[in-house]
């Protein structure tokens, strides 16, 4: 599993264990800041006891960890533009691995100390887009090109929208409650429940639906935080043992097939419309639309990167048969060809169908590419947990009481969950991380204004300042860090 280590510099291996660190580190403190979120009703509820209640989590974190996929993994991974990714060395693969990550575990720590729910996705995403911004500088490229901006837009969209959806559909659910059963025991605090009803949990019905709600948030945290640990991971092992995980070496006969079909196709298709694009391209403008001024992989070499791929990989079943070297070179050509194959779909004058066509052969040149070992997921997945229940005190306290003017009554955790649940769950679908804890934060105040027991001032603003501060903050740290790496040490 680890044969990688065999044959590396002592220096490298050094730097690869500590890098290791920082991402089990960073996700460790992610359960402090994201996974606690998942327990925070279901405790503050007395639902579960908070042992029962980290342990459950952690469960479910762990599968949906295992059952995510790899979508929000690589969502993250291609905030960097192709050519950082396939040609960094391993000097710079070091500086922007410790730079990104510690940017994010220092304002991670900082934000939880004061208990605030501040976002880990916002933390690492601001982290990743300052490493690529300074590598720009430093290398002398465009701004706009040292970030795939229209990932970045994507991803920066589902952050912002995430928590208004969160708030309002999270007040409406509540609003339905209290409409439909005005009377009900579900809009008791665990205070009143005690002192009226002398009971220390909630009704069965509701203790029920937390419960059930908090198992399927820790499943969606899971599935979309996990992977971002997973695809910091990959980032690692890409960024200084590339020769090693460029390629899925247990990739089956089958998919590497379907790889080869989809270069074969896309050939065909260049053929049938070699001339157009390439006019198209080199006149700059279509439509009257300017056109990308330089594309990340040069599309007029397409039939040559095909040419070169087909001749390396025509009669391959394994891809240990070729050398660690070559599979670099297979993993540069299937990424050129997909990034190049992303940006002419988008040009005008091209069918539907072709279109439609190439969104698929996509995902075929990329099956043995975007990828994670098991070893990776299932250390994400424990640091995750571990995280969870070291840390979970500060934040359940912050969500449960004070957020609201008032302490959380059991339908208000049931609505922030299950519409917490609802709206990371689509985000998965979409392949687009989303932070756990500004849609479950903005769910609770969401229900506490529909209820009409108002919002401490304090706590939303200290919640709203770090939501604002945290990207630029988490980009100039890491591009700070990353000038002064690459400046000093490579």
């Amino acid at each position: 599993m680890f044969d990688f280590f065999s044959g590396l510099d002592f220096w490298v291996a050094a730097s690869l264990v500590i890098a290791f660190g920082f991402v089990m580190a960073f996700e460790f403190i992610n359960g402090f800041h994201d996974t606690a979120n998942a327990v925070a009703t279901v405790i503050y509820t007395k639902a579960m006891p908070p042992k029962q209640a980290v342990v459950m989590s952690g469960i479910f974190n762990f599968l949906g960890v295992l059952l995510g996929g790899v979508g929000v993994a690589y969502a993250i991974v291609h905030l960097l533009p192709v050519e950082l990714l396939i040609n960094v060395n391993t000097g710079h693969g070091l500086a922007m691995v410790f730079s990104l990550l510690s940017a994010a575990i220092l304002w991670n720590l900082g934000t939880w100390y004061f208990g605030i729910p501040a976002s880990s996705s916002h933390t690492l995403i601001g982290s990743i887009l300052g490493v690529g911004m300074a590598n720009a500088i430093l290398t002398g490229i465009p701004l706009g090109e040292g970030i795939n901006w229209k990932k970045a837009i994507d991803i920066a969209l589902s952050l912002v929208i995430s928590p208004t959806v969160g708030f309002m559909l999270a007040a409406l659910m509540l609003l339905f409650f209290i409409k439909v059963m005005p009377l009900s025991k579900m809009h008791k605090t665990p205070e009143t429940r005690k002192l009226v009803d002398g009971k220390k949990h909630p009704p069965f019905w509701s203790r029920l639906s937390l419960v059930l709600s908090s198992m399927g948030l820790s499943f969606v945290h899971g599935s979309n935080d996990g992977q971002k640990g997973i695809g910091l991971m990959m980032l690692v092992l890409i960024g200084i043992v590339p020769t090693h995980f460029s390629l899925d070496v247990d990739s089956t006969t089958y998919q590497i097939e379907r790889t080869r079909d989809a270069a074969i196709y896309l050939q065909s298709f260049y053929q049938a419309n070699e001339s157009k694009l390439v006019q198209q391209l080199s006149a700059g403008k279509v439509n009257g639309s300017e056109m990308p001024k330089k594309f990340k992989c040069d599309p007029t070499q397409t039939q040559q990167t095909i040419g070169d791929l087909l001749s390396i990989i025509n009669n391959v079943r394994d891809y240990r048969d070729l050398a660690p070297e070559t599979r670099s070179l297979v993993r540069r050509q299937l990424l050129c060809l997909d990034d190049t194959a992303k940006k002419i779909s988008k040009l005008p004058g091209l069918a539907k169908r072709d279109k439609d066509d190439l969104d698929k052969l996509r995902k075929d040149l990329t099956s043995t590419t975007e990828y994670a070992p098991v070893w990776v997921i299932v250390a994400v997945a424990l640091a995750l947990g571990i995280g969870t229940m070291v840390g979970w005190k500060r934040v359940v306290e912050t969500v449960g009481e004070k957020i609201g003017r008032q302490g959380m009554t059991y339908a208000q955790g049931m609505s922030a969950q299950v519409i917490a649940v609802s709206a990371i769950g689509m985000a998965n679908v979409f392949s687009l991380p989303v932070s756990t804890t500004h849609v479950l934060s903005s769910g609770v105040a969401g229900t506490m204004v529909a209820n009409k027991t108002g919002l401490q001032g304090g706590t939303v603003r200290n919640i709203l300042i770090a939501w604002v501060l945290t990207l630029p903050v988490s980009i100039c740290l890491s591009a700070g860090l990353f000038w002064l790496a690459v400046t000093l040490f490579v």
